[in-house]
C-alpha cells in the first residue's frame, strides 16, 4: 500500500472516529486542533504524535476510547486485523507507526514476489 494512500485512510479513519461525537463536535476539534496545537486536518498523518498528545490533552483518559475507535477503522479500511493485547502499554502513535510499517513491507513484499513472477514469465531469471 503506498504510503499516500494510507495517510488519505488514516485521516478517514480519524474523520469516521471524531464523527462518532456528533459532526458539531467533531469540526469543533479540527477547529482546537488547528488554533491551539496548530495541526490542520490534512497535517495529522505527518503529525501522529503531536495529534495524539492534544487528543489526550483535550479529552484525558477519554482520548483512549478515540484512540481505539479509530484504530478499528483504520484496521477496517487497509484489511488487517484489529487486535488490542491488554489495555496497558497502549500508545496511538505507536500502533499507527507500526501498521504503516507493516504494510509498507506487505506491499513491498507483494511487488517483489510480482516482478519474480514476470521476470519468470518472459525468461529472465529473478
Amino acid at each position: 500500500m503506498p504510503k499516500r494512500c494510507f495517510e488519505k485512510l488514516l485521516l478517514e479513519a480519524v474523520d469516521e472516529g471524531l464523527s462518532s461525537l456528533g459532526q458539531t463536535s467533531r469540526q469543533a476539534i479540527y477547529f482546537h486542533l488547528e488554533k491551539s496545537f496548530s495541526i490542520k486536518k490534512q497535517e495529522i498523518p505527518c503529525k501522529i504524535e503531536v495529534f495524539a498528545d492534544a487528543m489526550e490533552k483535550i479529552f484525558g483518559g477519554g482520548a483512549n476510547f478515540l484512540e481505539i475507535l479509530i484504530m478499528k477503522r483504520l484496521h477496517e479500511k487497509t484489511g488487517a486485523t484489529f487486535e488490542l493485547h491488554g489495555s496497558t502499554g497502549f500508545v496511538f502513535a505507536e500502533y499507527v507507526a507500526e501498521l504503516r510499517k507493516s504494510l509498507l513491507k506487505k506491499n513491498k513484499t507483494r511487488n517483489m514476489a510480482e516482478k519474480i513472477v514476470q521476470c519468470e514469465e518472459i525468461g529472465i531469471e529473478a
